[in-house]
């Protein structure tokens, strides 16, 4: 899961190019049973996020209650249907990212955020541990505008707690999906999807990160 060592965001001229089919087209989450690239369900919502090696950002999501699927794949950047290789040469402009459909009436958006405040450094720019590249950085992508007003209170209160613990600024980017590169999320190899369900001894580095989210409402 280590890419180059390129913290430079590449422009889309520069991006590789990429190619016009998917790569893949999931069928049913490993764990949910779920469809993970079929109609979203009436009354769920989707949202996108980034923070490191995809692996286990999602198993982060797939144990959230009221979390209907999740899948993995690239979103951010410029390359239409990259690789996962393509994606690790920080080329793509993509991010490793999870998405994650939710029914808003089982799990609140705060709750979401918390999972994903805490259990990554959003303070280390384009950098999760040993993973260095644009391919890593932190992002949340929406797609309502509720979700975006709330991922930047989310933000804003997180930072503060943050502050108190002596802990840096964020570097979280927050941007509404279709303004977010080319505005596509890709989905990835089949194999990467649900992998630490199918291969529990498998590379994570997630989990409780710093501070601990006190919520907007707090």
């Amino acid at each position: 899961m280590f890419g180059l060592n390129n913290t430079t965001m590449v422009t889309k001229d520069e991006a590789l190019a990429g190619r016009e089919s998917p790569i893949t087209m999931p069928g049913a989450h490993a764990v949910l049973g779920t469809p993970i690239s079929g109609p979203v369900p009436d009354g769920h919502e989707v949202i996108y996020f980034a923070m490191g090696c995809f692996w286990g950002s999602e198993r982060v999501f797939w144990q959230t209650e009221g979390v209907y699927t999740t899948a993995v794949g690239y979103a951010g950047g410029w390359t239409p249907n990259p690789t996962y290789d393509e994606t690790c040469t920080s080329r793509t402009g993509h991010t490793e990212s999870v998405k994650v459909v939710y029914d808003p009436a089982k799990v609140s958006l705060d709750t979401l955020f918390g999972e994903f405040w805490e259990n990554h450094d959003p303070t280390t720019a384009n950098r999760q541990g040993g993973d260095v590249g644009t391919q890593y950085r932190s992002a949340i992508f929406t797609t309502t505008d509720e979700q975006l007003a709330a991922a930047l209170v989310s933000r804003d209160k997180y930072q503060a707690q943050l502050a108190e613990k002596g802990f840096g600024p964020i570097s979280t980017q927050i941007a509404p999906s279709a303004d977010a590169g080319d505005g596509t999320f890709y989905y990835a190899e089949d194999y990467h999807q649900g992998y630490l369900f199918k291969n529990p001894g498998g590379y994570c580095n997630h989990g409780f990160c710093q501070v601990a989210y006190a919520g907007a409402g707090a």
